[in-house]
Formats: structure tokens, C-alpha cells, sequence
């Protein structure tokens, strides 16, 4: 397992955000995406730890940081991260998803960002984030039912594909055996707490919606990155904050996913064009 040192900031609103560090040089934040923390990124954070101070935190309601609050929202997240920012000297920000919605939006705000780097945000562009399966999970998240919940967020999303080819019956039970056979540390989070997590990344999806066209003047480095098989809502946000920013870099990676950055992707392959960008 990754050595890595913890710490932790308090947030505006008081809340206790924690991260985990490891590595040497410039100061580099990395932004799990949603039902993730800090844990699904380390194998990228490895990768850039030989160049960089590699910052990992976990969002709010997850491993060392505190609840999302009463008054969750994005501007929460960009509070944490302001002070995530001031704590580590980071001028660098990585985003994987939801975590890429964070990433972006903060840029606007934070005047210590200076780069950033995203990796298929979800913001829709008229409608097009499917959002049609979310009171199928609301309900199945109110009866405890943490396994369908997890099925219909996967088969809702289509983040991968073979997953909506397994019948929903045949699914359910797989997502529940998965859950218990989870390898982890002490530290980390264990599957069926992160479940609940996606109903706060659904609101950061919906209060965005619509919003690319704020970022046109940007100011901060903007790199775009994106997996060849991940589903087109996703390449639909990517086109578009393209078309918006005209100074951003794009990437597609052939071959991955939206799980690319993560561990169970390919995260040497996003690390290299990260320490190539960020070291610009």
C-alpha cells in the first residue's frame, strides 16, 4: 500500500476537511469524483508523487472530513477547496467527474488556481446529464436498499457499459457481493457508505446545469480529458467547454473509460499527460 501522510483544513463553514499527502515538489489537488473518496485516486497520486506534493482530500461526507451540511451546495465545495489551496500552496487542481465540476467552477473564485485539469465533468448542456433514474435511487436510498441504489445510479449513468448488458436481477446481488469483498485499509471507506454520497453529487450536477458559458473567460489553464468509451453526455461537456474555453488543451484516451483516472483504470496513462501539463 501507498505510504502517505494525513492533514487537515478547516473549511469557511467550520467543517473539517481532511486529505492525504505524499511526495515532494510543486503542490498538485486531486478531486475524487462521486460514491469515491481519497482512497480511488492514490494509484494517480503515486504516479505524480516523483514530481509533485500530491494532495488527496476526501470531499465532504466521507473518511476524514466532516458532513456535507445543512447548506450543501457548490459553493461548499469551493470553499474546501479554497482552503485546501491556502493550506498546501497549490496552484495545481485535478478533477475526476463530479470532482471536475469542483475543479472548474472553483477556478473562477480562487485566485491561487492556476491550472487545472478535468476529466469528464458532468455538466449538462441542455439536458444532456440523464437524470431520469435519480427517483428510482432516492427511494432506494430512503429503504436502506444501498445495493438496487448502486445498480440504478451504474445502469442510469451507463459510466460502463458492460454493466447494463448484466440483467438487473442478476446485478443487484453482484453489487452486494462486490460490497463485501472490498479490499481495504482501515482508512479507507467502504463501498456501501459511499452510496449515499451520489445524492449530494446530483445536486452539484443540477445546480450547474447549463452553465459552460460562464467560463469563457477563464483565466486559469484549462486541460480537457476523456475516455473514448465513456458515454456521449459525458463528450457532449467536453465539446462544449471546448468551444467555450479557447485556450483549452483536449485529450481523448482511447481505450478508457470514465473510471480511467481512478485505480481500477489506467492511471499511469492520465498521470503522464498530467505531469506534462502541469509542469508547463
Amino acid at each position: 500500500m501507498t505510504e502517505y501522510r494525513t492533514g487537515s483544513v478547516i473549511s469557511a463553514d467550520g467543517t473539517v476537511i481532511g486529505y492525504r499527502q505524499l511526495g515532494s515538489g510543486p503542490a498538485v489537488l486531486l478531486l475524487h469524483g462521486g460514491m469515491q473518496a481519497a482512497q480511488h485516486l492514490m494509484k494517480l497520486a503515486t504516479a505524480l508523487a516523483d514530481e509533485f506534493t500530491v494532495c488527496v482530500p476526501d470531499r465532504r461526507g466521507r473518511g476524514l472530513s466532516g458532513p456535507h451540511g445543512a447548506e450543501y451546495g457548490i459553493a461548499r465545495e469551493t470553499e474546501d477547496l479554497r482552503a485546501l489551496a491556502e493550506e498546501t500552496g497549490a496552484a495545481r487542481v485535478f478533477g475526476l467527474s463530479s470532482g471536475a465540476l469542483i475543479a472548474l467552477r472553483s477556478a473562477l473564485s480562487v485566485p491561487e488556481i492556476s491550472a487545472v485539469a478535468l476529466y469528464e465533468p458532468p455538466l449538462s448542456v441542455n439536458g444532456s446529464v440523464p437524470l431520469e433514474w435519480v427517483p428510482r435511487y432516492e427511494r432506494e436510498l430512503a429503504r436502506g436498499r444501498l445495493s438496487p441504489a448502486l445498480a440504478t445510479v451504474l445502469q442510469g449513468l451507463a459510466i460502463e457499459p458492460a454493466l447494463n448488458r448484466i440483467p438487473r436481477f442478476a446485478l443487484v446481488p453482484l453489487m452486494a457481493i462486490g460490497a463485501r469483498l472490498q479490499r481495504r485499509s482501515s482508512a479507507d471507506v467502504p463501498i456501501p457508505a459511499l452510496i449515499p454520497t451520489h445524492h449530494f453529487g446530483i445536486k452539484l450536477v443540477e445546480e450547474l446545469a447549463d452553465t459552460a458559458r460562464n467560463y469563457a473567460d477563464l483565466g486559469a489553464r484549462v486541460l480537457l480529458l476523456g475516455g473514448s468509451k465513456s458515454p456521449a453526455f459525458l463528450r457532449i461537456t467536453l465539446d462544449e467547454l471546448s468551444a467555450t474555453i479557447p485556450h483549452a488543451q483536449r485529450i481523448t484516451f482511447p481505450g478508457l473509460g470514465h473510471s480511467g483516472p481512478d485505480d481500477d483504470g489506467s492511471p499511469d496513462r492520465v498521470a503522464a499527460a498530467l505531469r506534462t501539463f502541469f509542469a508547463a
